[in-house]
């Protein structure tokens, strides 16, 4: 261990998991890095194990932490989002000097990451809200890191993000996003995507399972099989790996003992509320996002099944092999569906502010290291670089085609699902989603004529410009908005 002063490169205050192991991960990778942590216990055990790792600068006040650091000083922050937060980034600006950076590493809200940028810039302190995904072992071994902030402060920092995150073709899964909340916002529409894509792998299951009888042993072989193909990503493989577990105490599958009310941390219903705010449809994360929320309602759900029974009818697909296709083609439609929507809420982020998000550059850094990196992000960002301005995801050659081969399965599935009672929200909210996408008119025309007549709302006519109200409650005549 280093106890010189102004000796270490970077420093990281909070040392739970994922603070712990990304201090490891930049000490392995030659780094002095300054550690601290609330509880200095935590300090000296990172140390005590780890220290043979790199050269770690331990501290167990925040004054001797920045004073340990070299400047332009880097601190890492990496406590859970909120108050936490603030109340340590309070600790920490009084200490530091103008050119110093701060970088929040944890799930912050976009909006306190704007809020926090503004007032420190304000103090000549440079703030870099950071994504990071990847888990505790992303962190230790390479994540996708996602930082925002100036320019000025990546020239900086963003060598060090670069040199310790995970690289794919040796490209470093690591780019400067934008502005101020810019990395933030990216890493929650990401989260969004990963709450959509294990809700649409859960209903694959659930319906293969209901449908074909199989065992989760033999599913399990069935997603170590689409992992070899056009599905291949990091929750397919996994999802092979939770399947074919066995519960050591009861010896029964495990996902068969595990209790089926999932929760979440918070960043799937920030991305579904910013969505509404910023008008973007993303129907498959909304979806996904209330799944979870419904499956935690155990009384209501306990009462309906007493009410109506548990909604499932007696079902065998005639055609295993062909129904377990049907619900790969349907499985591969509905991701795609959910990524399209996501790049549309960073599309629509980087206009309200001004952010000029690369969205092939995001393709690119999710590609290793984060929990949504699969296979055909690749053809995302190729996408993306043959058409900077693709209006939507579905519509680039590679998708387009995919969604033609698997509409006829995607139909037959959320068919089936209906007619058996099995919920499939996000393959069903997907499919609704493009069929409303691709309609040459949809009836939201009557929906304007009701805003009309309940609240003079106006609405506007298909064969001349202008806005129009009827006089519903007098002689009907249109008159000018």
């Amino acid at each position: 261990m280093d106890t010189t002063r102004g000796s270490a490169q970077v420093g990281v205050t909070g040392l739970a998991v994922m603070g712990r192991n990304l201090a490891r991960n930049l000490a392995r990778h030659g780094y002095r890095v300054a550690v601290h942590n609330r509880t200095a216990e935590r300090t000296r055990a990172l140390v005590a194990e780890h220290g043979t790792e790199g050269r770690f600068v331990a501290s167990e006040s925040m004054a001797d932490f920045v004073a340990s650091l070299a400047p332009p000083r880097i601190v890492i922050v990496m406590v859970k989002a909120g108050p936490p937060t603030d109340e340590v980034i309070g600790r920490i600006a009084p200490l530091l000097e103008a050119g110093d950076i701060i970088a929040d590493c944890g799930n912050a809200h976009y909006a306190d990451t704007r809020r926090r940028e503004r007032e420190l810039r304000g103090r000549g302190i440079h703030f870099v809200g950071t994504g990071v995904s990847g888990g505790e072992e992303g962190a230790l071994r390479g994540p996708s890191i996602m930082p925002g902030g100036s320019a000025q402060a990546y020239q900086v920092i963003g060598p060090v993000f670069e040199s310790i995150a995970a690289r794919v073709d040796g490209t470093p899964c690591c780019v400067h996003v934008g502005p101020d909340g810019a990395g933030h916002f990216v890493k929650m529409v990401h989260n969004g995507i990963e709450y959509a894509d294990m809700q649409l792998i859960a209903e694959a299951y659930d319906l293969l399972r209901a449908g074909t009888g199989a065992s989760p042993a033999r599913l399990a072989e069935v997603f170590r099989a689409w992992n070899d193909g056009e599905l291949e990503s990091f929750l397919i493989e996994i999802t092979a790996d939770v399947l074919g577990h066995v519960d050591a105490a009861t010896g029964r599958p495990f996902v068969d003992i595990v209790l089926d009310q999932a929760e979440q941390k918070g960043t799937g219903r920030w991305t579904v509320q910013t969505a509404l705010d910023l008008g973007v449809p993303v129907t498959g994360i909304a979806e996904a996002t209330f799944a979870r929320s419904l499956s935690g309602h155990a009384s209501q759900r306990a009462a309906a099944r007493r009410a109506f029974g548990d909604g499932a009818r007696p079902w065998a697909a005639a055609d295993r092999d062909s129904f377990t296709e049907d619900v790969r083609r349907a499985l591969q439609a509905s991701k795609v569906v959910a990524y399209a929507q996501g790049f549309d809420q960073i599309t629509a982020g980087s206009a309200e502010y001004g952010w000029d998000i690369d969205r092939g550059a995001m393709a690119t850094i999710w590609r290793g290291g984060c929990i949504i990196r699969a296979r055909f992000l690749d053809r995302i960002r190729e996408a993306y670089q043959a058409d900077p301005a693709l209006p939507s995801l579905l519509v680039a050659p590679y998708f387009a085609e995919v969604i033609r081969r698997g509409l006829a399965s995607w139909r037959r599935v959320v068919a089936d699902a209906a007619m058996a009672g099995v919920p499939a929200p996000a393959f069903s909210s997907s499919l609704a989603y493009f069929d409303g996408l691709r309609a040459s008119r949809l009836p939201a025309a009557l929906i304007q004529g009701l805003r009309d007549d309940f609240g003079a709302h106006t609405y506007r006519r298909v064969d001349r410009p202008g806005a129009f109200h009827t006089l519903w409650a007098g002689d009907r005549s249109e008159v000018p908005a």
